[in-house]
């Protein structure tokens, strides 16, 4: 008597069960990785953007930005950081520019925002323990209220 070939089920239940086991090992793997990728764009933007703003203090404090005597200095908002101000050291007011791009928050949820309004701002005025939009765009922090893989909260970095 010949034996038919194929696979019986068995085998095939088997089969299965390891590549379903091997699936639920690997999952939070993917996923921990995944979150370790948002946790580097964010401190990438946050870094970006936290230089562009000293960068366009700087550049008011020597005096090649207009700004009003009685305000800090700091960007008004932080679309001004690439639409581009005008350089008042220069004759024909040529626009300076400190991003090429305002990058967004990897954590906001809704990708059809602008990039400008994923950010929660603080103010010059406002305290660090409970920064408020002000003015003028002093510091940026994530409105995430996510924690971190080192257990810190996305909104304190």
């Amino acid at each position: 008597m010949k034996r038919a070939a194929g696979f019986t089920l068995i085998e095939l239940v088997i089969t299965v069960a390891i590549l379903g086991l091997l699936a639920s090992v690997a999952m939070p793997l993917v996923e921990l990785t995944v979150k370790r990728g948002k946790e580097q764009e964010l401190r990438v933007a946050l870094r970006e953007l936290r230089i562009a703003i000293d960068a366009y203090k700087d550049a008011a404090d020597k005096g090649r930005i207009e700004r009003e005597a009685d305000t800090s200095g700091y960007p008004p908002t932080l679309d001004a950081l690439y639409t581009g101000v005008p350089d008042i050291s220069t004759p024909e007011l040529k626009p300076m520019y400190f991003l090429r791009r305002l990058p967004r928050d990897p954590f906001f949820p809704d990708p059809g925002v602008p990039a400008s309004r994923t950010w929660g701002l603080r103010s010059f005025a406002s305290p660090p323990e409970s920064p408020e939009p002000g003015d003028d765009v002093y510091d940026v922090f994530s409105n995430s209220t996510g924690t971190a893989l080192n257990g810190t909260a996305y909104r304190d970095w």
